[in-house]
């Protein structure tokens, strides 16, 4: 009896071992472990505001194997303190000026694309006695609050092409529904505004255009260059650990885009829906859709950006050193490969 149960207990210790080492072949014990929620936050007006409802109402992240989870901020610099506070992993459309600043102070961030080129416009009421941006000296001037990419742009055109700095003019900071209203109300003398708000403005308040961030920059820097005021940047730990992950966020604001572009009519039914923007305030938004929205990260764009701060730190308006890993272009390059 006793070799009996002898031979038994080998038997089963045997096939007890044979499945233990069946089940380690088909799940190895460094097996990677789920990729983590990439808590992603947005500034709920401007670009960021027709941009972030698409991809939060279509399922690109979730296509690209994206665990995401969205966070929205009333306040354009608030996506920034909630990179630097840990609360969110990812911003698609940070302001540039701001994430210089925040990474100069030492907090771990990283830039992983270019997503927002300036289409901004300086504007006066039609029948406003001002005939040039040389007039704004003195002045009481709408746009995004200080701190923002427009505010710095601005700033910095400004200084270098007027020399008006930042004492002879009042900044009067807002959103884009709130500068136009001020405009209404003459409570600015001109403002600041993205080519999108221009136009839904139409007939309720004529504007009078004095330039263009686009032409400014390129008479300021000397450059065919296209300053840009938001960017995807994320967390440096989500980057180093994860730039699979941030490849795949990549692909999903590609695709994105060209599903935008390619679906207008329905771009206008989620920004009714979600946005809460009249019928034709969304169409205005979606024929704007290619000059205000960009996932780019070429060496051109980070030259553009190097121009930028170069540009921000001589008018005074940022200060800090640009260290060269601020620019994380593996998830870029990996970004390409998913097709």
């Amino acid at each position: 009896m006793r070799k009996l149960l002898s031979a038994a207990a080998a038997a089963f210790s045997a096939y007890s071992a044979f499945i233990a080492l069946s089940y380690a072949a088909i799940t190895p014990a460094n097996a990677a472990e789920p990729a983590p929620v990439v808590k992603i936050g947005y500034w709920t007006s401007g670009v960021s505001l027709g941009y972030g409802s698409v991809l939060e109402t279509r399922d690109f992240l979730a296509k690209r194997g994206v665990r995401a989870e969205f966070v929205h901020f009333p306040d354009v610099n608030a996506p920034l303190r909630a990179l630097a506070s840990g609360s969110i992993d990812l911003a698609f459309g940070a302001p540039v000026a701001g994430v210089f600043g925040t990474a100069a102070s030492g907090v771990p961030i990283r830039i992983f694309a270019a997503t927002q080129p300036a289409d901004v416009q300086f504007v006066v009421p039609k029948d406003s006695p001002i005939q040039s941006i040389r007039g704004l000296k003195g002045k009481k001037v709408g746009m995004s609050p200080a701190g923002s990419s427009v505010a710095v742009i601005a700033g910095a055109v400004l200084a270098g092409n007027y020399q008006i700095k930042s004492g002879d003019f009042a900044l009067i900071g807002g959103n884009e529904s709130r500068l136009a209203q001020f405009l209404v109300q003459k409570q600015v003398d001109a403002a600041a505004l993205r080519s999108v708000t221009v136009e839904q403005l139409g007939d309720e308040l004529p504007v009078r255009k004095l330039g263009t961030f686009a032409s400014e920059w390129k008479t300021l820097t000397q450059s065919d260059a296209v300053p840009y005021i938001g960017v995807g940047a994320a967390r440096s730990d989500l980057v180093d650990n994860h730039p699979e992950v941030v490849a795949r966020v990549i692909a999903a604001l590609r695709d994105t885009l060209a599903w935008g572009n390619a679906n207008r009519d329905e771009v206008v039914q989620i920004l009714q829906k979600k946005a809460n923007l009249p019928a034709d305030d969304a169409r205005v938004y979606v024929s704007h859709w290619n000059d205000m929205n960009r996932v780019a990260f070429e060496p051109a764009d980070i030259a553009t950006l190097r121009r930028q701060h170069a540009v921000f730190v001589e008018s005074g308006l940022v200060k800090g050193e640009l260290k060269d890993d601020l620019f994380a272009r593996k998830p870029y390059e990996q970004a390409k490969a998913l097709k």
